[in-house]
């Protein structure tokens, strides 16, 4: 375990994580330190475990733990349940939203906050006192207030499923956040809305992780960290640069590099 810096807090650490589903090993020996205030991307061919790792996060049933551990802010996280993670701070932006049809956004949203509060022991809203909140987390993601009376993505473009997302985080406001492929199907415009959205929600006493196959996400969000997993092991890291060269040279060359080592 690398040794902190003076002030740094720990928000995630994994240690030698092994991971199964349908009996088959996705993870095999991931290790991965992330501190408060750091933003970390997360990269790698198709089939390396990227989604994995995020659902495994947020506490995905369908995986089977094997091996190693996993600490959230120095407490077991496989001892919580999905929802208590997310009542702890764990956040998890889907790859692919659900639609959740006759749900309003608005309830949704107001729902889940008072969970949160409840657990933090803070006061919980009416919709009258959330509608005050809520009004200024839509400008973070640049949503119009229609949105709340709809049902929770149902008819929504891809681009608004994934802005959603990023408005869900505002509200909650998690200590670890996971964005799987959140850039994915994003137009140039979607892109830097939902990438504004992040970097006006990444401060000091909280963590985000990236997992992305495309450099360009970086072009918006810049990473402190950008690691490369490839069968199921983190087997380089580095920073914005490492990301750069990938654009350029693909992964053949870092799975050359693993079969040699």
């Amino acid at each position: 375990m690398p040794r902190l810096k003076e002030g740094e807090v720990t928000v995630l650490e994994i240690r030698n994580l092994h991971a199964t589903i349908d009996g088959k090993e996705i993870l095999r020996g991931l290790t991965l330190t992330v501190n408060a205030g750091e933003i970390h991307a997360i990269m790698g061919p198709n089939g390396s475990g990227k989604s994995t790792l995020a659902k495994i996060l947020a506490g995905h049933p369908a995986y089977e733990v094997t091996g190693g551990e996993v600490l959230f802010e120095g407490k077991n996280l496989f001892e919580l349940e999905a929802d208590e993670r997310a009542r702890a701070g764990v956040f998890l932006a889907f790859q692919y939203p659900i639609e959740i049809p006759g749900v309003s956004n608005a309830n949704f949203l107001r729902m889940a906050y008072n969970e949160k509060a409840k657990h933090d022991g803070k006061d919980e809203l009416d919709p009258l006192e959330f509608d005050d909140l809520i009004q200024e987390k839509l400008k973070i993601v640049e949503m119009d207030k229609s949105f709340l009376n709809r049902s929770v993505n149902e008819g929504f473009s891809g681009g608004e499923k994934k802005r959603n997302e990023i408005l869900q985080m505002a509200v909650l406001e998690p200590k670890l956040a996971v964005l799987d492929e959140t850039d994915s199907g994003l137009d140039i415009d979607a892109l830097r809305i939902v990438a504004g959205g992040v970097n006006k929600l990444a401060n000091k006493d909280n963590a985000i992780i990236l997992v992305t196959h495309y450099q360009r996400l970086l072009d918006y969000i810049e990473p402190h960290f950008v690691h490369v997993l490839y069968k199921g092991q983190i087997v380089k890291s580095g920073g914005k640069d490492l990301a750069l060269e990938l654009e350029k040279k693909g992964y053949d060359w870092i799975k050359g590099a693993s079969a040699a080592a």
